[in-house]
């Protein structure tokens, strides 16, 4: 069976992710499927909305989509496979069709749902509608594997309120569903138990069941849990203008348990790749979508070859929580203040002149 099912029930495009086993992390295969579909559908005018749900181990729902597959990363790298530069071509060329998709797009952000399935669920496109449930957990955690929160990440995560957007991408921290709609990367919290309900409404009435299924939509359903009671030093440390700055600051914060949850989530990631991500998310809050896709294609470009073959942080990242599964990567530099200037800026040096680029057609 087909990694991503894809359905046409009256004027409703369905799309199921259908890769359980592996969480429904993307494949080359299957971002041109949804390519293909998406294509197919934003010119048909008798296809007027669009849902895309993951599939669970134990049926539909319960897992979205855990990101790209990481594993194919490093066996293309170690192989020389050119599919390793097509694939983030057309991941984020994915992600921008997505982005200026013109017709309701509504995505069912059950369990997991972190890197590339953060770039598929709307990237906060006023046609988009992203339902959170009280088992999903979203993150962008590249960084403990020596890459950095792309897919968009830098242009979504810089519109965070505050310093949410830093402390995100630097840490990995996976959200709750509530906490995912008070760092706007979410519009509204249903219990999972509906979904189903949801999914079939929107398959059998197309737009006309759009209103009702906003009524059902929930605002967070409680206080939110993680973010509201850290808002104030979250904004103040993640404010800070590097990433030795912002650990200088949380070990001088009174400890507690947030504070030392979060300093050892900095101290486990690439150190490196931690101020390459502060500064993609920082310029990312002045482009378009499309420019910070551009940014961010010639960093992935540089991750891989900056450092060759298994030199890369996120060769070793990938080594180390993947491959080998010791969980214990070994960085380069060591420590967050042996990084200097030039070690980060090397990062947003485009591999190509603009006219050359592979993403140049963004609009």
């Amino acid at each position: 069976m087909s990694d991503v099912m894809v359905e046409l029930r009256g004027a409703a495009g369905l799309i199921t992710l259908n890769r359980p086993r592996a969480l429904n992390a993307l494949s080359l295969d299957m971002i041109r499927s949804l390519t293909a579909a998406l294509l197919a559908w934003r010119d048909d005018d008798e296809v007027k909305l669009v849902a895309i749900r993951g599939m669970g181990k134990e049926g539909p729902f319960g897992a979205f989509c855990a990101g790209g597959d990481i594993r194919f990363f490093h066996q293309a790298v170690l192989a020389g496979d050119p599919r390793l530069e097509d694939f983030f071509t057309e991941e984020y060329a994915l992600n921008h069709l997505i982005h200026r998709f013109p017709k309701p797009y509504v995505v069912f952000l059950d369990g997991v749902v972190m890197g590339g399935g953060m770039g598929i669920s709307g990237h906060g496109n006023p046609n988009s509608m992203r339902i959170v449930t009280e088992r999903t957990r979203m993150a962008m955690p590249e960084t403990l594997i020596g890459l950095f929160p792309d897919v968009g990440g830098g242009w979504f995560l810089g519109r965070c309120p505050g310093r949410v957007g830093e402390y995100l991408a630097l840490t990995g921290h996976a959200l709750g569903g509530d906490d995912a709609c008070a760092a706007l990367l979410a519009d509204g919290v249903v219990n999972s138990a509906e979904l189903e309900s949801i999914w079939t409404e929107l398959a059998a009435g197309g737009l006309a069941a759009l209103p009702g299924v906003r009524e059902r939509l929930g605002a967070p359903m409680g206080e939110t849990p993680h973010l509201g009671p850290h808002r104030e030093q979250i904004d103040r440390i993640f404010g800070l203008h590097s990433v030795a700055a912002i650990l200088r600051a949380l070990e001088a914060e009174p400890d507690g348990v947030w504070v030392s949850q979060t300093a050892n989530a900095l101290r486990k990631a690439s150190p490196l790749m931690l101020n390459v991500t502060l500064e993609q998310v920082r310029r990312a809050r002045g482009l378009t979508l499309a420019d910070e896709l551009r940014m961010e294609r010639g960093i992935v470009r540089r991750c891989f070859q900056l450092r060759p073959g298994t030199a890369s942080e996120t060769m070793e990242g990938i080594r180390a929580m993947a491959i080998d599964k010791d969980h214990e990567p070994r960085w380069n530099p060591e420590t967050a203040e042996e990084v200097v200037t030039e070690m980060v800026g090397a990062y947003f040096d485009s591999p190509w002149p603009a006219h050359a680029h592979p993403l140049r057609h963004l609009d």
